[in-house]
């Protein structure tokens, strides 16, 4: 019962820090989404902006990767409010330990495809415009590849691995791009 309460209290915690005063700031744009997945029997909960490949004002297509995302500089992985990563039990991402609790995750595309997932123990970013690196928990290299469908929203996908194998992927789709990363459960 007190490990529910506190995952309960975490996930609730990390919502109301990313949502709340952010609405005030900025009107957003584009839709939001909250992707979950029960990775035996522990939560792990994305929150993110859907931003479109078309303009939302004109209409017009956008070029994103090296374009609306330019390569080399730290992007929000999504619109409007930092992307937050919610997680019940500490997850093991590429050998480094990400603890129980919540974090923001932003990107740093590179056109060479060494595109990297960064996870920062900030909260409540509007963008990435008060980023602050000294505050990152980890740089962890992304699997890039051409999306099959060329999602024109932006998309975040919770994979699960085998049931009792403690692990799932984490997958972002945009345009003519997808990226991933595998992550366990730590025991």
């Amino acid at each position: 019962m007190n490990r529910l309460k506190s995952t309960l209290t975490i996930i609730s915690a990390a919502l109301l820090c990313s949502t709340t005063p952010l609405l005030a700031q900025q009107k957003r744009t584009s839709p939001h989404e909250t992707v979950s997945a029960n990775i035996d029997g522990s939560l792990v909960t994305v929150v993110y902006g859907r931003p479109f490949t078309k303009d939302p004002k004109s209409g017009e297509a956008r070029k994103i990767w090296g374009g609306l995302v330019p390569f080399g500089q730290v992007w929000r992985l999504g619109a409007d409010e930092a992307t937050l990563l919610v997680t019940a039990k500490p997850l093991d991402i590429a050998g480094t330990t990400i603890p129980a609790g919540a974090y923001e995750l932003f990107m740093l595309p590179a056109e060479n495809g060494a595109s990297k997932l960064i996870v920062n123990k900030k909260l409540g970013e509007w963008g990435a415009y008060t980023y602050d690196d000294k505050q990152d928990l980890a740089r962890l290299d992304l699997k890039q590849e051409a999306a099959s469908l060329a999602p024109d929203q932006f998309t975040i996908a919770i994979d699960k691995g085998d049931k009792g194998s403690g692990a799932g992927t984490l997958k972002f789709a945009w345009a003519d791009a997808m990226y991933s990363l595998p992550f366990t459960l730590k025991k």
